[in-house]
C-alpha cells in the first residue's frame, strides 16, 4: 500500500502512542515507571524511540516520515515538498496524534482513575509547558530546539547515513535535544505532538483530569514552525 498521507497518520499514531506512554508512565500513580523514579534520561530516550518507531511505521506506506507539521511546512517553504500535500499531511498528523494519545490514555485508564491533579494527572502527561513562564523566551526555546532537530534531519543524507539507519539516529538526536534544550519548555519541536494530545485530554472523559492550558498551546505550534523554516532555508542557502 503506497499512501503517504495514510503513512503520516499511522506513523504519528505510533509516535504519539509510545511518546504519550512515556508521559503516563512517569506521572500516573501506581505506574511502575513512576514507582522506580523514572528520570529525564528515561523521558528523552523514550521520546527518541517513539520518533524512530513512528518513522519506521510511516515508511511502510510510502511516507517520508515527517510526522510533524513544522517539518512539512519547513520543507515546503524551502521548495523541497509540494504545497498541495501540506494540508493533507498536517490533518493526517494531527488526527494521528489525537488517536495515539487516546490509545495511551486507554492503556493507562485505571491509573488515571487513581491519580488526582495534585498527584500528577495533568495535561503535561500529553502536552508541553514551560518550566518558567516567559512567553518570548518560551517561543525562542522551541525555535532553537526545532531548528537543530530539522538541521539534523536534513544533514543525515549528506553524512552518507543509509536511509534505513536514519530513524535509528533520530533516537539520539531527539534525546540529545532533550538533554540540551528540553528542560525549558519540554521541547515539543512538533506542533501536532502537542496539539493533538492536548485536544484529546481536553475533550475526552479522562478521569480526574486537570485543565488543558490552552493559553500556552500556541507556543509549541508557532515556535517549531519558525525553527523548521529557519533550518530548511539555511540548508537551502548554503547548499
Amino acid at each position: 500500500m503506497n499512501s503517504p498521507v495514510f503513512g503520516e497518520f499511522f506513523g504519528t499514531i505510533v509516535l504519539i502512542a509510545f511518546g504519550s506512554g512515556v508521559g503516563c508512565s512517569t506521572n500516573l500513580k501506581g505506574a511502575l515507571g513512576k514507582a522506580v523514579g523514572a528520570n529525564w534520561v528515561y523521558i528523552a530516550f523514550g521520546w527518541g524511540i517513539a520518533v524512530m518507531l513512528g518513522v519506521f511505521a510511516s515508511g511502510q506506506f510510502g511516507s517520508p516520515g515527517h510526522l510533524n507539521p513544522a517539518v512539512t511546512i519547513g520543507f515546503a517553504v524551502a521548495g523541497s515538498f509540494e504545497w498541495a500535500q501540506v494540508l493533507p499531511f498536517i490533518l493526517a498528523q494531527i488526527a494521528g496524534a489525537f488517536v495515539g494519545a487516546l490509545i495511551a490514555a486507554i492503556h493507562f485508564w485505571p491509573h488515571f482513575q487513581n491519580t488526582t491533579v495534585e498527584e500528577g494527572n495533568s495535561v503535561g502527561i500529553f502536552a508541553t509547558g514551560p518550566a518558567i513562564v516567559n512567553t518570548p523566551f518560551n517561543v525562542i526555546s522551541e525555535v532553537i530546539a526545532t531548528c537543530f532537530f530539522v538541521l539534523a534531519i536534513q544533514l543525515m543524507p549528506a553524512a552518507d547515513i543509509p536511509p534505513g539507519v536514519q530513524p535509528l539516529i533520530l533516537v539520539f538526536v531527539v534525546a540529545g535535544i532533550g538533554f540540551s534544550f528540553g528542560s525549558t519548555t519540554g521541547y515539543a519541536i512538533n506542533p501536532c505532538r502537542d496539539f493533538g494530545p492536548r485536544l484529546m485530554y481536553a475533550i475526552m472523559p479522562i478521569p480526574n483530569k486537570g485543565g488543558a492550558n490552552w493559553g500556552y498551546a500556541w507556543v509549541p505550534i508557532v515556535g517549531p514552525i519558525i525553527g523548521a523554516c529557519i533550518a530548511t532555508l539555511l540548508v537551502k542557502a548554503v547548499s
